[in-house]
Parts: structure tokens; C-alpha cells; sequence
């Protein structure tokens, strides 16, 4: 093997360290870096989420999780799924239920028409 082929494949060796090193970086290192861990709590402050709208990532088949926190009586509406519960004021009220249903679904207060959260289902 010549010097110059040497060269070229080091300096191939590198770029797929490079690419390598890049793509763990963004990506976290995992194959299910967009499944929200643990059970997700929606803190709703004068009829807006606390922090602003939350993200619910689970894969089709996974259980989906999370509690609304209200200092209001509010009506929570998982459109798609078409879950409806009532918060009191000052209270909570918890959802679970299985994701039958892949795609992106509106989580919101019903009669303000406000979006407190955002269930993604991946296939």
C-alpha cells in the first residue's frame, strides 16, 4: 500500500469517527430517545400550561400517562382518543390509557379551547 493510500484511508477512518461521534451526540445514544420517561404532570396556572404546552412522545402500544394540576375547574379534552375529564379547582385528575392510535393529538382545556399538551404515537 502506498503512503498516499495510507493517508486516504485514515483520513476516511476519520470522517466515519466524525459522523459516528455526531450522530450518538444528537441522537442520545438510544433507539427510544423520543419516549417520554415516567408519567408526565400539565401544571395549569390561570387557564395556561405552566412552562407551556408539554410534550407526550410514546410508541403505539406503550401506556401514556399524565396528570393535570389545576388552580382552576377545568374540562381536559384528548382529542383523537376523545377522553374527557373534569379537574376541580386546586386539584388534579390523572389519565392512562394504552396508545391504540398512532399520530399527533391536541391535549386542552375544553371550554377555553387552550392547549396545554401534545400526545405523539409513533407507529
Amino acid at each position: 500500500m502506498s503512503r498516499n493510500q495510507r493517508f486516504a484511508l485514515l483520513g476516511l477512518a476519520v470522517v466515519v469517527v466524525v459522523v459516528a461521534a455526531v450522530i450518538i451526540g444528537t441522537s442520545g445514544g438510544s433507539d427510544n430517545s423520543t419516549t417520554t420517561s415516567g408519567p408526565v404532570t400539565i401544571d395549569v396556572k390561570d387557564q395556561k400550561p405552566v412552562g407551556g404546552i408539554q410534550k407526550i412522545d410514546v410508541k403505539k402500544g406503550d401506556p401514556v400517562h399524565f396528570t393535570v394540576d389545576s388552580d382552576s375547574a377545568q374540562e381536559i379534552h384528548v382529542h383523537g382518543y376523545d377522553f374527557h375529564k373534569d379537574v376541580p379547582a386546586g386539584g388534579k385528575v390523572s389519565f392512562s390509557f394504552p396508545a391504540k392510535i398512532d399520530g399527533s393529538f391536541v391535549i386542552e382545556l375544553e371550554d377555553p379551547g387552550v392547549q396545554i399538551a401534545a400526545l405523539n404515537v409513533s407507529p
